[in-house]
């Protein structure tokens, strides 16, 4: 699980150009959106693009994505149960 908690945050890192932040900068538990990384609604459609290419994983809705996209721990988990690559 932590080895893909940090394939999550380098291919975050590098799809939204991040330059200045590193995977170790971004801490697991801390929200993704607002606060925390600070990511907004363009960023969260990058992220969504990254886990249907990587990972085979479509999102039925956005209350569904909005969960799974809180946090890299809630992330992590929900590719773990969802992923079908």
């Amino acid at each position: 699980m932590e080895e893909l908690k940090l394939q999550l945050k380098k291919q975050i890192i590098e799809a939204l150009n991040l330059l200045d932040i590193t995977p170790d900068d971004i801490d697991n538990s801390a929200p993704l959106f607002n606060e925390g990384l600070g990511l907004d609604s363009i960023d969260a459609l990058e992220i969504v693009m990254i886990l249907d290419k990587n990972y085979g994983i479509k999102f039925a809705d956005k209350e569904q994505s909005k969960l799974a996209l809180k946090s890299i721990d809630t992330l992590a988990e929900y590719v773990t149960e969802h992923r079908t690559k």
